[in-house]
């Protein structure tokens, strides 16, 4: 696909707005004509007053025209414009609209307080295209974020534990996790670099006088990792951390096929309140297409056996939109999962992988994968709706199915608080492990920076001491802003 921009700066919306609408394709951006052969195009044009877009899908084309005087917010209007065109073409519109971007509710928090709430909805509708049935779960999200935000103080921080481990990979997993038939030999030099990593996190935890409100071990699997190396991790978590003013400690027990009663001793030992055992699906059928290899009644056994370990605050997983799954399945799964009471419920979209390539057109014009996932999500929020659960966190991802959203769904009082802590960039997050992000956070300013881990665990291990050498900047960072 083309996107061809003249006379304009806004190339990051014309890109943005059209992967909406071909989200596995690879887009190239341009400001010439020159040589252009694809068929599927667009220009967008400012031409003296005239906003222009000039669209094409294969045979079908769509030309809009908008005349902009000096209180035209040309930005949005030639967005609108190629939105519009791109919808008119291929016969959708997408619940999202146009608004683009990780955190909407963390958006309609901002304009709610440069406004209020009518006109940031109203903002939502006119300027995004936002339909009002995502309006209204934005808005309950972002009540259900402001009170746990309001937990954290000014020298608040969070710790995550990268374990990059799995059983297997599944098929559509983008995270950077390695199958542990494949990466066995790194476990051991792994988890004792890791152990160091903590150590040293700790010394300028302490150092800085931060206080810590919660613990995610994630991955990856962490429960992929044996009793005793579990252990071990959260020995060196309790020597180098103040656990006294923790309020939460998860763990993500994701793969069924990890959860053994050892581990959950291990687990409970160390004092995690809060674990998550992630089916994905209750269809046998969908696990084998997605390379799991578990079968759901293994996960009906897994979390029996955490409630007989005496755990009560167990999240759990599905991604609307997996291979050979329907909304009858799908609608199964989440009211297996109710059922079972589940205190919190995490509703995800399948996010592909980048394509290279070219769709087809009968890819281009089929939207049945779109209304599907919708389909799907609509009886997710119906019956969680009516079991007493409540959305609590989102998210959203590019090149998910439909354009849709990732929701935490909880009883009352069972949110998770690292989600919305990091969602939110609420406060100060210390990472560690392979493929981590420490994000340092100055209070007054809301300035944010970033130190990043190696991704893979090898390039952890080979340089290790490096890792160790850029963590100085987090005593630069908050010395600079006298925190």
């Amino acid at each position: 696909m083309v996107v061809i921009v003249k006379n304009h700066t806004y190339r990051y919306d014309m890109e943005n707005i059209s992967e909406i609408f071909f989200p596995y394709e690879k887009i190239k951006v341009t400001e010439s004509e020159n040589g252009i052969d694809d068929p599927v195009c667009v220009i967008t044009e400012i031409r003296e007053n005239t906003l222009i877009v000039d669209a094409r899908v294969y045979e079908k084309r769509r030309v809009l025209n908008r005349k902009a005087d000096e209180n035209t917010d040309r930005q949005n209007a030639l967005s609108v414009m190629l939105y519009k065109a791109f919808s008119e073409i291929l016969g959708i519109t997408y619940p999202w609209g146009l608004l683009y971007g990780v955190r909407p509710a963390r958006r309609m928090h901002a304009l709610t307080d440069a406004f209020s709430q009518e006109e940031a909805k109203r903002i939502f509708r006119e300027k995004y295209l936002v339909s009002d049935e995502k309006i209204r779960l934005v808005c309950r999200v972002m009540s259900s974020e402001n009170k746990i935000i309001a937990m954290s103080r000014e020298n608040s921080f969070s710790l995550y534990v990268s374990i990059p481990f799995c059983p297997t990979r599944c098929s559509y997993c983008s995270f950077v996790s390695h199958s542990i038939e494949n990466a066995q030999r790194l476990v051991e030099p792994y988890v004792e670099l890791l152990v160091k990593e903590i150590e040293e996190t700790g010394v300028y935890a302490k150092a800085l006088g931060l206080r810590l409100e919660s613990v995610y071990f994630g991955g990856g699997t962490p429960t992929v990792l044996g009793a005793d190396m579990l252990s071990t991790l959260f020995e060196a978590v309790e020597k180098n951390f103040d656990l006294g003013t923790n309020r939460e400690y998860t763990v993500e027990a994701g793969r069924p096929d990890t959860v053994t009663a050892d581990r959950l001793k291990a687990l409970k030992s160390a004092g995690v309140s809060r674990i998550s055992i992630n089916p994905q699906t209750f269809s046998n059928e969908v696990l084998e297409a997605i390379g799991r290899r578990h079968s759901a009644e293994e996960t009906l056994r897994a979390f029996s056996l955490a409630r007989e370990q005496g755990f009560d605050n167990i999240n759990m997983d599905f991604i609307a939109g997996l291979p050979k799954d329907d909304i009858a399945s799908f609608e199964n799964s989440i009211k297996t999962g109710i059922g079972l009471g589940a205190e919190s419920v995490t509703v995800h979209t399948l996010s592909l992988k980048s394509g290279a390539y070219m769709a087809t057109r009968e890819a281009a014009f089929d939207s049945s994968p779109k209304f599907l996932v919708s389909g799907m999500l609509g009886a997710a929020e119906s019956a969680l709706d009516a079991a007493g659960y409540s959305p609590y966190y989102m998210y959203r991802q590019g090149k998910s199915l439909g354009n849709h959203e990732n929701v935490g769904w909880c009883k009352s009082g069972r949110e998770c608080l690292y989600n919305v802590f990091m969602m939110d960039e609420t406060h100060t997050v210390l990472a560690v492990g392979a493929g981590a992000v420490i994000k340092l956070k100055n209070q007054k300013t809301g300035k944010i920076k970033r130190i990043y881990n190696y991704k893979y665990p090898y390039e952890y291990i080979d340089r290790f001491d490096e890792i160790l050498r850029r963590k100085k900047s987090i005593t630069d960072f908050f010395g600079e802003y006298n925190i």
